[in-house]
């Protein structure tokens, strides 16, 4: 990857809709070698895929909890059954297992703290192999999305 692949990717984080001749304009390419550079670098992984970054207020989704858990044990089969069920939760929009005390940590939205709680009494209580939970409420985020450092 070189710098003009590197300027390519800084571009398409901030506008992923810009036009493959907006880009190229903006890079200083040809129209097809940009395309064949956009073209290499989704194949390649580097582009994993292109989406709309919606605000979760504007579908009701105010409230936002970030969610510690404590699994029973962590044998390959728990694990994967976790990690399977927490997929499955469209109100579970970031999950990362960690090392440490802390198994994993939960991203979750709810339209009302009576919304969460009926997530966290019934879905997240009963996700397979949970120990323990411990959640915090997000009073503010300061940055919803953020670039990949290029």
């Amino acid at each position: 990857m070189d710098a003009l692949d590197r300027e390519i990717l800084s571009h398409l984080q901030k506008e992923g809709r810009l036009s493959v001749t907006e880009l190229a304009g903006r890079v200083g390419l040809s129209l097809s070698a940009c395309h064949r550079r956009v073209r290499e670098l989704e194949q390649s992984g580097a582009i994993d895929h292109y989406r709309a970054v919606v605000d979760p207020r504007a579908l009701g989704l105010e409230f936002e909890a970030v969610v510690f858990v404590n699994l029973k044990a962590t044998d390959p089969e728990l694990v994967a059954e976790f990690e399977a069920a927490v997929v499955a939760q469209p109100n579970i929009v970031e999950a990362e297992r960690m090392f440490g005390e802390i198994d994993y940590v939960l991203r979750v939205l709810a339209t009302s703290l009576e919304h969460y709680q009926q997530l966290y009494d019934g879905v997240l209580g009963s996700l397979p192999g949970v120990l323990r939970l411990n959640s915090t409420l997000v009073m503010k985020r300061l940055h919803p999305t953020r670039d990949v450092p290029v």
